[in-house]
């Protein structure tokens, strides 16, 4: 069977998206169907809930980060053995940088490239027919994004519902079923999203009851049929354009509820180029492997877990010592460990590893949200001087004190605005709290014979 897709979108972020796309992953995949997902735009914690239901990696497919070939090279992998893929669109459906279309990170952009019919979920908190014209204006707005039909959303009661059918019937637009308005099915939160997927102690229960809501609500043969094979150059043998190289032949990373957030495509091609990833816990007391090449530390929840890290005195000394004479890298969280200390939310220092000057507070709080694009100031793990990386920042620490260490990398915005320099490097030690996705591809220059 070809494999089908559509995306699931909102006019806005909190709109239920997450929670339909949820749905439909485990109602689909008790009918038999093999089901696939991922995410546009940057976001750990939602692919890690698409991995639990579907066992497959969390993968994102994002528009400004990402050059074409790898976009079609996660889109490859996505689709490998799906019968239905359901894409969760980030923020509102055309919501993005103010770029050309097709370069602004936004879920519009994905749906255009790949042909990606939408659902669009509307919520009716608060409003009944208004949710007609919305869907219209949604529906007209661009000519390369079909909006193939609704499901609303936080519907209290059966005559809300039929205010909300008949208006979006009327603006010509089939409606998918709505979900009730109902306690218990709300994911708990925290200050970068939802609670991860590893913390919940009941997920597969909800999850069931979330499908048993889904067979009741919803129209899922209509929903299926909705779905279309993607276009845009999937299942072509693409070229690993954009591809972060693997940072070594075997790659301890830490992996636990302090450091989960590592992108599902890194992890993949680096595998696919022959590495290996070799997991450890910091918060169970563990160092990265002494046979290993190089050591990750990803982003993740260090802060909520500060003086379990400063007491876990083997992955100190083990990280130390490996950073003697390999390469350690660390993102946002990880980064923030590597520092000298970390003060937490009631204002308590923490003492972290010392493997880079600076320190950090996540009690004077600051959000740092965007897409950055990093260049190089040094060779290191992530590439050679001068090439340029583009991901984003997500945190609310702030850094108490710079260090003395050498600059990791220039930053610009997603809009080519200069952010000045980020990070540090010292030795094989390097980190900062950008988040890479990609590499940007050279520019081929042509020479005249």
């Amino acid at each position: 069977m070809t494999t089908r897709a559509i995306m699931v979108a909102a006019p806005r972020s909190g709109g239920g998206k997450t929670t339909l796309t949820l749905a439909l992953l485990a109602a689909f995949g008790r009918r038999g169907l093999r089901v696939g997902a991922v995410k546009t735009g940057p976001d750990y914690i939602d692919p890690a809930f698409h991995a639990a239901i579907t066992g497959r990696p969390g993968l994102n497919l994002d528009s400004w980060c990402m050059p074409d070939a790898l976009l079609g090279r996660v889109m490859q992998a996505a689709c490998q053995d799906v019968d239905i893929l359901v894409v969760e669109s980030a923020m509102g459906l055309f919501d993005g940088l103010s770029l050309p279309d097709g370069q602004r990170g936004a879920p519009s952009d994905i749906a255009a490239h790949f042909g990606i019919p939408v659902l669009l979920v509307l919520d009716m908190s608060g409003q009944g027919q208004s949710v007609g014209p919305i869907a219209r204006g949604f529906a007209q707005w661009s000519p390369h994004v079909q909006v193939s039909g609704v499901v609303l959303n936080r519907v209290a009661s059966p005559r809300h519902e039929r205010l909300g059918r008949e208006a979006v019937q009327a603006a010509q637009l089939p409606v998918y079923g709505a979900l009730m308005r109902q306690m218990g099915q709300t994911l708990p939160e925290r200050h970068l999203g939802l609670v991860q997927a590893r913390e919940h102690g009941n997920l597969a229960g909800w999850l069931a009851d979330l499908a048993d809501k889904a067979e009741r609500e919803l129209d899922l043969d209509g929903i299926l049929a909705a779905a279309r094979p993607l276009q845009g150059g999937v299942g072509e043998e693409l070229p690993p354009t954009g591809v972060l190289p693997p940072p070594g032949q075997r790659i301890a990373v830490a992996d636990d509820a302090a450091f989960s957030f590592l992108y599902g495509h890194l992890a993949l091609f680096w595998r696919q180029a022959g590495a290996e990833l070799v997991p450890f816990s910091p918060l169970a007391d563990e160092a990265p492997d002494p046979s290993c090449t190089a050591c990750w530390l990803p982003g993740g929840y260090p802060e909520l877990h500060a003086g379990v890290l400063a007491g876990a005195a083997t992955f100190r000394t083990g990280l130390a010592h490996f950073a003697r004479t390999r390469p350690v890298h660390g993102e946002c969280g990880g980064f923030m460990v590597l520092g000298q200390g970390l003060e937490d939310a009631q204002g308590v220092r923490h003492g972290m590893a010392g493997l880079l000057g600076h320190s950090t507070s996540f009690a004077r709080r600051k959000l740092n949200l965007g897409y950055r694009e990093a260049t190089l100031v040094a060779d290191g793990v992530l590439g050679a001087r001068g090439a340029r990386l583009r991901g984003h920042e997500f945190h609310y620490a702030t850094v108490l004190e710079g260090g003395q260490d050498a600059p990791l990398a220039s930053l610009r915005s997603g809009i080519g605005e200069e952010l000045g320099m980020c990070g540090g490097q010292r030795g094989f030690v390097s980190g900062s709290f950008f988040h890479v996705l990609a590499s940007v591809p050279e520019p081929i220059t042509m020479s005249c014979a």
